[in-house]
């Protein structure tokens, strides 16, 4: 794995007198030996059990290795991981990285509430032949423990009760809740955590490393690669150490007002931004602070970029990147921050995300915050779980009235938003794309737009956002992100929430044309990612974003292109 940059000479200075401050204080030293002052000096120290963990890992390769044997004797076909964020987003770069193994399960990934979604995946896998993974640190967190209940029950209804809990793996922390429920229900196989290691910096624990060897990745070459990765993170000199220049990097970028990060990779391992996503944005994103990650956002031309980004390139050699690289290559001719990384093989990112996490860590100490906590995700917890105990209790979800209605869309904000769109009006004409209008006007120099749909998380309905977020930021010339919700919660909604006021967002909504039922709740799927956006809006609201949500109703794909024609129309 190979590691370049090319920097304007401001940061190019920049980073030489933080090289020459990390030597002085020993702060790589400080690093490996788990010193929480080089942060904050908080409990800094009791969140980096992922230093060590590919050593530990290696060690217990047989284990790895029994377990994918047992899947392939069992003669599963389907695996189907049950997760939310730092429990679902490695194994999906995985699955989607390296596809179906022979001989072993095809991997499906489920990290959403949204009814569709869940039914999609089911139709999309035999139960009859299918080891379900349920995956959650904690073992609380609400949307495993749900699709849990429903798996469980649909299990038990397709090969019986004797024999449902053989269909199932957990992989959770000692202790949990979810321990508790795996060893009651008979569960095929437990596997645990490390308390020491959270979510976003889990990857190359079970959490990661129990779906690959489920699916059939060859587990022993995956850890030699991180393990390379780690030698060079702890023993090469700091001019040469790839994860603490990468973290040097997007620190000091971070605090002269680069807070943006854009990544581009190679084709075959497009979906690496996903996880990337969550380790940067949770880690960074709070008191005010905070790394915006951008994901798949097409590769422009300089002219369509503000000053306020950093690109990374991670490229597969061999593959074909003769467009990207010249793209590239554009931009830091254009005097943009530019690293980049050259993988030999799809099994190298193992070192990848070993290096990124190093990476943000130091870029946290550059920030002068904890990196390893997320205040701003458990408020969004806390509103949904409230929603949904007051649906348990009174059978319905408060309601908010739309403060404009047409075309088919309806409009929420809270009155004060509301207020100052309405007052962007001027003479206008008060319909739909005049609002919207005045809410993309809302964006200014150095802002960026986020997309955050509760909907479906489908190939139609993203190429249909991916379109209009493509529109804002060519006539904007601001950073643009999309999530889907609940899964963006677990990961970006931390950004969003508790990094600096510097987002606008679009949150959607639609009704479902068919619900489903949980088992042993009131609520049901529908009811809870309805609650899930109306905590995420609620949220956004009392830390004063600008923050509009557009409904859709039941005809989803008619309504963002309405909706997305629009946008067209504002943007003129």
């Amino acid at each position: 794995m190979n590691f370049s940059y090319q920097l304007p000479a401001k940061l190019q200075s920049g980073l030489e007198q933080a090289l020459a401050e990390w030597k002085s204080g020993g702060k790589l030293a400080k690093l490996w030996a788990r010193d929480a002052s080089l942060w904050t000096n908080d409990d800094e120290s009791k969140w980096l059990g992922w230093l060590d963990i590919v050593e530990r890992q290696q060690k217990d390769q047989a284990a790895f290795e029994e377990l994918a044997a047992d899947i392939q004797q069992a003669g599963f076909q389907y695996a189907l991981l049950l997760g939310m964020g730092g429990s679902s987003l490695c194994p999906e770069v995985l699955a989607v990285t390296f596809g179906r193994q022979k001989g072993f399960p095809a991997l499906h990934i489920l990290d959403s509430t949204d009814p569709a979604q869940v039914a999609a995946t089911e139709k999309a896998v035999d139960l009859k032949k299918t080891v379900v993974i349920v995956s959650s640190k904690s073992g609380s967190t609400l949307e495993p423990n749900i699709l849990k209940q429903y798996f469980f029950q649909r299990m038990i209804d397709t090969v019986g009760a004797d024999k449902a809990g053989q269909h199932f793996i957990a992989v959770t922390d000692p202790g949990s809740k979810m321990e508790q429920v795996a060893k009651a229900d008979g569960f095929r196989h437990i596997f645990y955590g490390d308390p020491t290691i959270g979510g976003r910096f889990s990857a190359l624990s079970n959490f990661g490393i129990v779906p690959a060897a489920v699916m059939g990745l060859d587990v022993k070459r995956f850890l030699a690669e991180a393990k390379k990765s780690v030698d060079a993170a702890k023993n090469s000199s700091l001019e040469e150490n790839a994860a603490v220049l990468l973290g040097l990097i997007l620190g000091l970028a971070h605090n002269s007002g680069q807070d943006k990060i854009t990544y581009f990779t190679s084709p075959e391992i497009y979906d690496l931004g996903a996880w990337l996503e969550q380790l940067i944005a949770e880690s960074t994103g709070k008191l005010g602070k905070g790394i915006t990650p951008v994901d798949r956002e097409h590769i422009g031309p300089p002219e369509v970029y503000g000053t306020d980004r950093v690109f990374a390139y991670v490229r597969l050699k061999g593959g074909d990147n003769a467009a990207q690289d010249k793209a590239v290559d554009a931009l830091a001719a254009a005097g943009h921050p530019v690293v980049r990384f050259e993988l030999e093989s799809i099994y190298q990112l193992g070192a990848e995300f070993f290096t990124w996490e190093v990476a943000t860590a130091v870029a946290g100490s550059v920030m002068q915050i904890n990196t390893f906590n997320q205040p701003d995700v458990e408020a969004a917890k806390i509103e949904t779980r409230r929603l949904t105990d007051e649906y348990e209790h009174s059978g319905k979800l408060p309601e908010r009235e739309p403060f404009f209605s047409g075309d088919g869309l309806k409009l929420f904000a809270d009155k004060k938003y509301a207020a100052t769109l309405h007052g962007a009006l001027g003479n206008s004409r008060v319909d739909v794309a005049t609002y919207l209008r005045a809410h993309l006007n809302q964006i200014v120099a150095d802002d960026y737009f986020a997309t955050l749909a509760f909907i479906q998380m489908d190939a139609e309905y993203e190429k249909i956002i991916q379109a209009f977020r493509h529109k804002v930021r060519d006539r904007k010339k601001v950073a643009t992100c999309l999530g889907f919700g609940p899964r963006f919660l677990h990961s970006t909604g931390q950004d969003y929430k508790g990094g600096p006021n510097t987002g606008v967002f679009l949150q959607i909504t639609a009704d479902h044309d068919a619900d489903l039922a949980i088992p042993g709740q009131k609520y049901t799927f529908g009811i809870v990612i309805a609650a899930q956006a109306a905590g995420d809006l609620a949220v956004l609201e009392k830390r004063g974003r600008r923050a509009l949500r557009v409904h859709l109703g039941k005809d989803v794909a008619g309504g963002l292109k309405k909706l997305s024609a629009l946008i067209a129309e504002a943007l003129l």
